[in-house]
Formats: structure tokens, sequence, C-alpha cells
């Protein structure tokens, strides 16, 4: 079931570890200290040439030191407290002898993530193919993982310098080569299409499209036909992103595999036909005080920890899962279950958000103290007009009291 997420909802055993992520970098990849006063101009170089100046970026940007160490102290630690807002609740199946294959791993962010939020797997032994094109990233996050797991672990971790290319359907085989030849229950893809669509402008759905379709293949093909597979994407909260998590939804739905979160239903997806993309945005206060202080030292201060994401299963899945038997109560009129996908905003005497259900989209209206206790990624029942629309957005009108 997903819950209302919110950093203040991680438990103690979770937080507490995320604190402790800071420390455990300094001392796993020590800064020498004729460099430590440079490290903040290094993220903000870094983040610059991930962002407005992403055409400068060459494909071996990790292989530089300096960019190695920023994105180890910075971005590696802000990428795993964004997960952590959404593993804990994610109902993955993963048994002993189970594979993982994790696509543009980085250095682990994902492995480290799934250790720290999910505690119930630590001592299952599954098998993790860490992918990516750069080694030096792959065996700094092995290292890092090490020095976070401690001895005694029981998932073994394998390092596959591959480059993946989503632009093909025919790409190179995305399953890994774990020994036993089994293919993966659970196929991540982290931060890795942005590199591609990005460079696509907005305007050009077909590109998206052909992109979206080809990845929704090599995805298809690389996870297990297991009732209780999944594939998980994660890209940043931008427009861009949420467009084409978008599309690729609709394209996975194609190949039989649906949407199991944040949807709650298989039709198309509205934000699409509505100029609005699917994101959620969470308050970054409880993040690591050493992270926060690093941000405002790079002039890159956060207050939110923003992402769009897709968890899918097999077909039939998004009638299965138990948050929509829990959420969806007997049906009068237009009740319906909707999913919250922005922040909140002023609309006259009331707040907003917007909301996605079955119908389409929704605009959630409501007295300040109920919509913002409403966050973002609530699932949320209401009764909807269906006989009136928000004339700006052109989506239906639902109010919470």
């Amino acid at each position: 079931m997903i819950r209302d997420i919110s950093p203040q909802q991680n438990n103690d055993s979770i937080k507490h570890i995320l604190k402790e992520i800071p420390s455990l970098l300094e001392k796993t990849f020590p800064v020498p200290q004729r460099f430590r006063s440079k490290l903040p101009h290094d993220i903000a170089d870094l983040s610059r040439l991930l962002t407005n100046q992403r055409g400068q970026r060459s494909l071996s940007y990790l292989t530089r030191p300096n960019y190695l160490s920023a994105y180890l102290h910075y971005f590696l630690p802000w990428n795993i407290c964004r997960l952590c807002l959404l593993l804990p609740d994610f109902n993955l199946r993963l048994d002993a002898g189970g594979v993982i294959t994790d696509l543009g791993s980085g250095p682990l962010t994902f492995a480290c993530a799934l250790w720290i939020s999910r505690p119930d797997l630590r001592n299952v032994p599954i098998e993790i193919n860490c992918i990516d094109r750069s080694a030096s990233a792959l065996e700094a996050g092995k290292k890092f993982f090490k020095a976070l797991c401690g001895e005694n672990l029981k998932w073994k971790i394998n390092l596959i310098k591959k480059e993946i290319d989503f632009r093909k359907s025919n790409s190179v085989s995305i399953s890994g080569n774990n020994k036993t030849g089994k293919k993966p229950s659970l196929v991540c893809a982290v931060n890795i299409f942005n590199e591609i669509y990005e460079k696509i402008p907005r305007s050009n759905i077909d590109a998206l499209r052909l992109t979206a379709a080809n990845a929704a293949v090599l995805l298809s093909n690389a996870v297990s036909d297991d009732p209780d597979a999944a594939i998980f994407i994660v890209e940043p909260g931008v427009p861009q992103s949420g467009k084409f998590i978008s599309i690729l939804r609709d394209e996975l739905i194609k190949s039989g595999r649906e949407p199991v979160s944040p949807c709650t239903h298989t039709a198309s997806c509205p934000c699409l036909s509505h100029e609005k993309w699917c994101h959620f945005a969470y308050n970054a206060e409880n993040a690591p005080k050493e992270l926060l202080r690093l941000s405002a030292a790079a002039k890159l201060p956060k207050a939110r920890l923003v992402l769009s994401y897709l968890l899918t299963g097999p077909k039939g899945a998004c009638h299965l899962q138990s948050e929509q038997r829990l959420h969806m109560k007997a049906k009068k009129g237009d009740f319906h279950t909707l999913r919250v996908i922005s922040d909140a905003f002023p609309l006259g005497a009331d707040y907003g958000r917007y909301g996605c259900c079955e119908k389409g989209l929704v605009l959630l209206k409501g007295r300040k103290n109920i919509i913002e206790k409403t966050v973002s990624g609530s699932l949320v029942d209401v009764n909807i007009n269906l006989k009136e629309r928000d004339e700006k957005s052109g989506a239906y009108i639902g109010e919470i009291k």
C-alpha cells in the first residue's frame, strides 16, 4: 500500500541512517583539506553541467576526480533521500535468490537506498546487477555500499560496465550476467532517461514516443514474467521528465506492464492532454543537516525534494493492489479515488491541488489547512462533479472537506 509519503513518516531507523550518510561518505571518500574549500564550487559546476549546460557534458564526466567527488558527497546522498521516500511503502516481492537489475546504477544509489529503507530485506539473499558506463562510479559505489552495510551482507553485488542505448529497441541485453541465468524480478532505471529525452525538443512528441516505445520493449523483455515482477522508474520532477514518464507508462501498458503506483487506473495519462506533469514534492527539512549546509555552501539550497516516478507490474496489477482495495469505497454517484500530483496553490478563497483518477485530471478544492494536509502523493476519496470543469485547466472539480 502506498501511504501518504513525507520525510516525517520515515521510521526512526531510516532517519538515523540517513543522518549518518554525510559523515560515512567523508570517512569513505575523505576530501583532502587543500581541496575541501573547492568542493562547493565543484558541486555547483557539476550541477550546471547536469542541467542548463548538459550539452557540454561528456559521457565520461564521472571519470574526472573532482566531479566524482562532488557527485558522491552531494548528488548521491540527495538521490538516496529521494528514493527513501518511496521504497518503504512499495509492495516489492523479493524472495531468497531473487535478482534485481539496476540500470544506470552510478555509485549504487538504488542499492544503498533499498538497504536503508527496507530492513525487512537486509537478510534476504538477493543479487543485484548494477549496470553503468562508468567503472569508476560503480567501484566507488561498491566501496560506499560495503561501508554502509558492514561485513555480514547477504546481498551479492555484480558490477557491470555496459552502455545501454534506449533509443534502439534491439539494443544489447540489459538483463545482466547473474550466474543463475534468472531474469530479474525487479528492473530499476533511476535518473537514466533524462540524458536522452532532455536532448529532444518538448514539442517533438513523436521523438519522445519513439524513445519511450523502445525503452518499454527493452524493460519488458528484461524483467521476469513472474506475477510479482516489477519495473521501477524515477526521474527528476521537471516537466519534460513527467511528460516522458507519462508516455513511457502508456507504452509499458501496451507491453503488458500495468501501473501499480502512483496511478490508480490504466486509462491514458490525463497529464498529456492537459499540459500538466505528474510529479511529487516533499519537504527537505528532515534531510541530514550536513547535507543541507553543503547545499547552501554550493548556493544550491534545497527546500523540497521533487521527483517523478512509475512502478509497474504485470497485466491486471493495477486492479489487484491492496491500496486500491483499501481506498475504493462503495461508490455513490461520482465518488472516486485520486492521487494528488501537485503542490498546493491559492484558488480564490480556497486552496487547490491537482489529482489524477480514472476519469482524468481533477482539481481538488478545499480550505487551506485541509489542502495543505493532503500531501503530495496522497490517495484521496472524493466526490467529483463530472458536469463541471475548471475553466483554466479543463480538469474536473472535486471538493474535500
